[in-house]
């Protein structure tokens, strides 16, 4: 009898639940179609199969019927920006990728499959993605570094027909616009005189910034490690730093706002955090009555909620400890299954703002300083944002 020695380090997390359930991975291939008897392996594989094969080679429209590409999401990562543990691999991503396709199954319908490139050189992402997106319905793109990130969704957006799109620049911001929709009712606020700062000015900043001027917020400035971010800065250019210097152009530039932290925040309505590091509670203090603090870095949210509630109306985070909740998934399973029911080629801004005031329309009457968000298991959330984004679904060829 053969004894297998088990690898090294499964028996020092032995009786770790976190380890136990992630043993195997997180996922399986389940079969549809019943293998069992000869007949049933002629319809599934040949002689019948090459009947399904020569009809799509005749009107390839038919692969949306008889295959399962058009609810299949391809997960694809380069590993440079996991979680909050950054550029740890594709091999090391692999986990977060499991989990994400699992996400998309539980609460989309969607099968999803977990994709881990051993490269971060973009042109070589894109081509691979392209190569191998015939067996996909849609690109999720996760976890893949700033600036880099905005480079291969624009270049794959461009060579796809099909849905294309990077969870933790456009997830993230649907999930903070429908909050904030939420918060400024909450605390009377228009969105047009609200004065919104939001702490990083990488991929998150950048869409939750964007998302923000389409529904309209009137005063917004985004910060980095060196301040403000603006086009008066020395360091700030098309040329080497294009994503800034566009949002730059956006922001700051029109409201002539520079400075750093404490200049930012010195009466501002509402603090967006997707940046990590801490905020000192004395400058939290100097924002105007009644504010909002979304701080949603994980593990460890810039302002801890106990120091944000004593300045702060309104307090959300990115962990499930504490109430109002940011998480994306409320947002991607929902837009990708509506995006597939309406065989959409692409995901429009408009369909991102539908998704935002969907999941906003559900907290409804329950409005409250502690519930601006629905729960990431409240089962009305995954079919209201498809039915929103189905409905503002761009059908253009």
């Amino acid at each position: 009898m053969t004894v297998v020695e088990p690898l090294p380090g499964v028996e020092h997390h032995a009786g770790d639940p976190v380890f136990e359930l992630h043993r195997g991975g997180k996922m399986s291939i389940a079969a549809t179609a019943s293998v069992s008897n000869r007949d049933d392996l002629s319809l599934a594989y040949t002689p019948g199969v090459a009947r399904v094969c020569s009809a799509i080679h005749e009107d390839p429209a038919l692969a949306a019927h008889y295959t399962w590409v058009p609810n299949t999401v391809a997960v694809v990562t380069d590993g440079t920006a996991v979680l909050g543990l950054g550029d740890i691999g594709p091999a090391v991503a692999m986990p977060v990728m499991e989990g994400k396709a699992v996400l998309f199954k539980e609460f989309g319908g969607v099968d999803a499959i977990p994709i881990c490139l051993d490269t971060t050189d973009v042109d070589e992402i894109v081509e691979t993605v392209v190569r191998m997106s015939p067996s996909f319905g849609g690109i999720n793109l996760e976890d893949i570094a700033a600036p880099r990130c905005f480079e291969i969704e624009e270049r794959l957006k461009e060579r796809l027909n099909i849905p294309v799109f990077h969870d933790d620049q456009h997830g993230t911001a649907v999930v903070t616009l429908a909050a904030l929709m939420n918060a400024l009712k909450l605390t009377g606020r228009a969105p047009d005189t609200a004065r919104v700062v939001i702490s990083g000015a990488g991929a998150a900043g950048v869409a939750v910034a964007k998302i923000l001027l389409a529904y309209g917020i009137g005063d917004l400035c985004l910060l980095d490690r060196t301040g403000i971010v603006s086009s008066s800065r020395a360091d700030i250019s098309a040329e080497s730093t294009p994503s800034k210097k566009a949002i730059a152009e956006l922001t700051a530039d029109k409201t002539g706002r520079t400075g750093g932290l404490a200049e930012a925040l010195a009466g501002a309505d509402v603090f967006i955090g997707v940046s990590g590091g801490t905020v000192p509670e004395e400058i939290v203090a100097t924002m105007a009555p009644e504010a909002i603090v979304f701080a949603m870095a994980n593990p460890n949210p810039e302002i801890h909620p106990e120091v944000a509630h004593q300045h702060a109306r309104v307090v959300a985070t990115g962990r499930s400890d504490f109430p109002n909740q940011i998480n994306n998934v409320l947002a991607f399973p929902g837009i990708f299954r509506g995006a597939f029911d309406a065989r959409a080629n692409t995901i429009t801004e408009e369909m991102k703002l539908a998704a935002a005031r969907a999941l906003a329309d559900l907290v409804g009457e329950d409005l409250a300083a502690d519930y601006i968000i629905p729960a990431p298991f409240d089962p009305r959330v995954g079919p209201a944002v498809a039915e929103a984004v189905e409905a503002a679904a761009d059908l253009r060829d």
